[in-house]
């Protein structure tokens, strides 16, 4: 069978709400989710030349939930929400795009570039543990199907460096709607078979400020200190 993994698109940022913050999609967000469902299902039968598309996994938080809509009503398919590919900061007070964790040079931003996630009350490794069994329950519930999981940077990097037998969790930063193909055999063999697809946001971008000023340097990755981890979340 075959996952594709895909990081949710552009959130706005949330300060200063009473409970944890769950930021909707900005306005360029609703459109990379639109152009990833003409990418995965664009107009016409069997136009893709690939198996369609059987089932779509969701983590709960909201932009997941709007980035998997427009793919849904495309298909016709009930998206499953799933508690095991939420991300690591769901109860976090605040929501502040990475983009701007590094523009802002962020105390989080910085403790996740340094590798400090002690500093963040985050365990990693029982984070990736944690995301490594959902994925392994989504594919015992999916024989020979192709599933589109809709989650967040963290539990991308958590899945595809377990999957790697990587030893750091966090390895890369995932664009906004990139795609992270995975292929599991019945025997137990998972194979990478690509890492974050970006070809659907060509003329749509990857990032804008608030308010919908491009932000400089608005690469399908940030890019971290020579030397230090790649932030992944959120």
């Amino acid at each position: 069978m075959e996952l594709l993994v895909v990081r949710h698109a552009l959130p706005i940022r949330v300060e200063g709400v009473d409970g944890p913050a769950d930021p909707a999609l900005a306005p360029l967000g609703h459109r990379q989710a639109e152009a990833l469902a003409d990418w995965l299902a664009p107009a016409g039968p069997d136009s893709t030349g690939e198996a369609p598309i059987t089932a779509i996994v969701v983590s709960p938080l909201r932009r997941a939930l709007e980035t998997a809509a427009p793919l849904a009503a495309r298909l016709g398919l009930d998206p499953v929400v799933d508690d095991g590919v939420v991300e690591w900061d769901r109860h976090a007070p605040t929501y502040v795009p990475m983009e701007e964790m590094q523009a802002e040079d962020h105390p989080e931003w910085r403790a996740m570039v340094e590798g400090r996630w002690h500093d963040l009350g985050v365990d990693v490794l029982g984070f990736r543990d944690r995301v490594a069994a959902a994925f392994e329950a989504i594919v015992a519930s999916h024989p020979g199907g192709r599933v589109v999981v809709v989650c967040h940077g963290g539990v991308i990097n958590a899945w595809a460096s377990h999957v790697l037998g990587l030893a750091e969790p966090v390895f890369f930063e995932p664009t906004y709607t990139g795609v992270t193909r995975v292929l599991a055999s019945r025997t137990g063999h998972r194979m990478l078979a690509s890492l974050n697809e970006t070809g659907h946001l060509r003329g749509i971008g990857t990032y804008e400020r608030s308010g919908g000023d491009p932000a400089a340097g608005s690469s399908p990755a940030a890019t971290s200190p020579a030397g230090s981890a790649p932030a992944g979340p959120s």
